[in-house]
């Protein structure tokens, strides 16, 4: 099985290779019917999940995951590739691959988090075990304080460090002997202390039992690390704060794999360009006035067929280039919406003159032929305009709009082109006479 295949190596699953088959095999058959529009995208997101708690949590699982779906499986639904069926499969598992790191982010997530709320509740009850019983606990704490594979650190009422564990020393770039003296806005940081000092003080007074926070921290050697941190008090029998515990879990690879995932899902996996999910993002927020270009490539398909896929996807990549590079002055943002369709959004635009001149330097981009697989390919794109005042409150209908434009210029276009070669036809008759 391609998938199983493909996930060797990624982890060392609590399954055996006949289970593992098993799984993948229905995890398959459930993405097929995501990729052929009978499954509602959210079986993606269940199927990742499904991986996660079968131990699959590398960033490789998903990322070999996502090439299945977007190659392997697109060639079993749709093997001759070709056709608005192939396209409308492969958009499908674009969105369906998304779908499915996204779940697997949420999954894995989720799954930390029980894990650091299990180890925090461990702490906790060993805490005041020692406090009931000090000899027999105290040993108890400090076997779960050294081996925990998490940071623990515990911390008096001024804020100073009284100990911490080898997991928390090294997830801070320290050593063992020079965290105890070390003050808390010394380890968290200028931009988080405020929230932090504002948060202990509620945790001191009793206003609450424990707070949370992201936080990135600079470690000596220049690298930055991604700190979930978790903090908790302990109190006497008379409910004074003894000492407070806080327990961390280094999360810097998760978050540039949730990072890497949002990028992908975001955008266009051909060009790099951004998606019309993201489009419509920045549409929703952009500071008006503003003006849109739709730009549809003129005879793509006719490349596609003369020289075959693979030069017409470079095409559009280096199509992509120059477009994000001729709206470069005005800051504008090129996304690819498909196929052979781009757009183009300029916000803060200062008129429907100055939406001309950017079409004109789209089109201008275009110009130049390129060289492709040692071929020369020419390309030229319909352009169509459109100028708000203000940011559309139905963006479908900016790009019905836009759309609308786009096509009325490819008409007109393709009428003078007619009427030149009818006028070049007479001319040449009227030489023969």
């Amino acid at each position: 099985m391609r998938w199983a295949e493909a996930l060797d190596g990624a982890v060392a699953p609590t399954l055996t290779r006949t289970q593992i088959e098993s799984m993948l095999a229905g995890l398959g058959a459930a993405l097929e019917a995501v990729v052929l529009g009978t499954a509602e995208l959210s079986v993606a997101r269940e199927a990742a999940s499904v991986l996660v708690a079968a131990n699959y949590r590398d960033a490789v699982a998903v990322s070999r995951s996502v090439v299945v779906i977007c190659h392997d499986l697109v060639a079993d639904v749709c093997p001759d590739r070709a056709g608005p069926d192939y396209e409308r499969i492969r958009d499908r598992a674009v969105i369906a691959a998304a779908e499915f790191a996204a779940g697997f982010t949420a999954a894995l997530r989720s799954a930390a988090l029980a894990e650091q709320e299990a180890t925090l509740v461990a702490t906790l009850a060993a805490a005041h075990d020692a406090e009931a019983k000090r000899q027999l606990s105290e040993a108890r704490f400090a076997a779960v304080f050294a081996g925990a594979s998490v940071g623990i650190g515990t911390i008096d009422v001024t804020g100073r460090v009284l100990d911490a564990n080898l997991a928390m020393a090294e997830m801070l770039g320290l050593s063992v002997e020079v965290m105890p003296g070390q003050t808390v806005d010394a380890l968290l940081g200028p931009a988080n202390i405020g929230y932090a000092f504002a948060e202990l003080q509620r945790l001191l007074t009793g206003a609450s039992d424990r707070f949370r926070l992201e936080t990135d921290h600079l470690r000596p050697d220049g690298t930055v690390t991604t700190i979930d941190l978790s903090m908790s008090a302990v109190r006497d029998s008379a409910g004074q704060v003894r000492f407070l515990i806080g327990v961390a879990v280094d999360i810097t690879e998760r978050k540039q794999l949730a990072d890497r995932l949002w990028h992908d899902a975001n955008h266009d996996s051909l060009t790099g360009l951004p998606n019309r999910t993201l489009f419509f993002d920045r549409l929703a927020n952009a500071s008006p006035p503003i003006g849109v270009c739709y730009l549809d490539l003129d005879g793509f398909k006719e490349i596609n067929d003369v020289w075959g896929h693979t030069v017409g996807d470079k095409v559009l990549r280096v199509v992509g280039e120059r477009l994000r590079a001729a709206v470069g002055p005005v800051d504008g943002l090129v996304a690819r919406l498909g196929g052979d369709e781009f757009i183009v959004l300029i916000e803060k635009c200062t008129g429907a003159e100055k939406l001309a001149e950017v079409s004109g330097w789209l089109s201008q981009a275009l110009v130049e032929a390129m060289e492709v697989e040692g071929h020369l390919v020419t390309v030229a794109a319909s352009i169509g305009t459109v100028f708000l005042d203000d940011v559309p409150t139905a963006p479908d209908q900016l790009m019905h709009a836009a759309d609308t434009a786009m096509y009325r210029n490819k008409a007109a276009q393709s009428m003078r082109e007619s009427r030149l070669r009818q006028r070049q036809s007479s001319a040449g008759a009227e030489r023969a006479e």
